[in-house]
């Protein structure tokens, strides 16, 4: 695997080493030894796996204080443009992000520490999004920065009417209104 650290310190895109054949392929996406001597120790307790169509927009998503989560994403199928925003008020990097295209294609992971906004957009038709968190899920801190904010600037790769958020991403918090 090749880790390529970010132009934000903390954020990694990892590219996992594909041995195809006329089987098809093979993929180590995740050793817990490699991860921890280039990214340090974090102690994964949860798969998730969503499924998304063209167009849906999750996100800015992340939970303040101790249930704050570190997260490990990949795409099974289809493509997304992931975003990771730092919401670290004291960070030289606060309000800046980075995007990657994620894809069954590329395979590419993206790691984001605790202390990131995460979101994503759907570029296929069809996406299984799959992520490792190193907390449980704790509706009580979940937060949500709204994805058209202007401090964060954006720029999505669809016009805002293609677009398809949920009711609670619709009515995200501005970067000025972080409280923690």
């Amino acid at each position: 695997m090749q880790y390529i650290e970010t132009k934000i310190a903390g954020l990694w895109i990892i590219a996992p080493t594909i041995v195809r054949d006329v089987r098809g392929y093979f993929a180590e996406t995740y050793k817990k030894e490699t991860f921890e001597k280039q990214i340090g120790k974090v102690d994964f307790i949860q798969d998730n796996e969503s499924m998304s169509s063209f167009g849906v927009l999750r996100g800015l998503h992340y939970q303040e204080g101790d249930a704050a989560q570190a997260k490990l994403v990949r795409v099974i199928q289809g493509k997304v443009w992931d975003i990771a925003a730092d919401i670290r008020k004291t960070s030289p990097t606060f309000g800046q992000f980075v995007a990657v295209e994620l894809s069954e294609e590329n395979k590419l992971q993206f790691f984001i520490p605790r202390g990131f906004a995460h979101g994503f957009l759907v570029l296929s038709e069809q996406t299984v999004f799959s992520y490792k968190v190193d907390n449980k899920y704790d509706p009580t801190s979940e937060r949500t920065i709204n994805c058209f904010d202007p401090d964060l600037a954006i720029p999505w790769p669809f016009d805002k009417s293609q677009l398809l958020l949920s009711e609670k991403d619709k009515k995200g918090i501005f970067l000025k209104d972080i409280t923690k």
